[in-house]
């Protein structure tokens, strides 16, 4: 509110200019007044309040996009450039879309058509998964099963088959979906124990923590933090942006 008092300070000749210049502080008597003022000022018309609201809130924005930038930037080695991250699209496209996901997630599973069809429409681009299974134990073991497929070359086979079957998982429901892609049964099964899959989805936790995902998706295109299951069209206007700025 003192954003709002001073506004009205200077627009207020009762109150002596040269003497609140001196003396950052208020007293008693002009702390008072400020509050007639603002009184007044309230009830003449309350849109001095409600357009001191939005100012601050869009200011705090700012802030926080501001910081989230800086956020990407220190980290943008992790985020695009982790050699044992999955990629799909053009592993030397021109432009990285990274997603933070949980194969749980019914927005992440909403997403899936979209991101596949971005992939088919453009050539130039390039999509690195984060696996983050926050929404608990049947998460974390899809999770693990997706990342121990990408052993065996079927990260991508395994992430569809798993995030668009409604069930539950289970050691065996997995095994079978392993078999049924083709893939050793045996091995993703130990794979999805080893200490390297822990460590890449613990890295990935850090790595959200670190950039304030509070849920899931989240999209990083460029500098821009994309939080949410949003339409194709945003998607795509953040890679033609992220494209524009090199």
């Amino acid at each position: 509110m003192r954003w709002v008092f001073a506004f009205l300070l200077a627009s207020a000749p009762a109150l002596p200019a040269p003497a609140l210049a001196a003396d950052p502080g208020f007293t008693p008597d002009q702390r008072r007044e400020i509050v007639q003022i603002v009184r007044d000022a309230m009830k003449a018309d309350p849109s001095i309040l409600r357009e001191a609201v939005t100012s601050l809130q869009a200011a705090e924005q700012a802030r926080a996009e501001a910081d989230t930038r800086e956020r990407i930037a220190e980290r943008r080695s992790s985020l695009v450039a982790n050699a044992a991250d999955p990629v799909a699209g053009n592993p030397a496209g021109d432009v990285t879309l990274v997603e933070f996901y949980d194969p749980r997630c019914p927005y992440c599973r909403r997403m899936l058509p979209s991101l596949a069809a971005m992939i088919q429409k453009d050539r130039g681009l390039r999509v690195v998964y984060k696996d983050i299974p926050v929404l608990g134990p049947a998460s974390a073991m899809e999770s693990r099963a997706i990342l121990a497929a990408s052993r065996q070359g079927a990260y991508g086979r395994m992430q569809q088959a798993l995030m668009t079957n409604p069930a539950q998982p289970s050691a065996e429901m997995i095994a079978q979906t392993a078999r049924n892609l083709g893939l050793d049964a045996n091995r993703l099964a130990a794979d999805m124990a080893s200490p390297g899959v822990t460590q890449q989805i613990e890295a990935n936790m850090r790595l959200a923590r670190d950039l304030k995902v509070d849920g899931t998706p989240v999209f990083v295109v460029g500098s821009t933090f994309i939080p949410g299951a949003v339409d194709q069209a945003a998607l795509e206007a953040a890679v033609a942006q992220a494209r524009r700025h090199g």
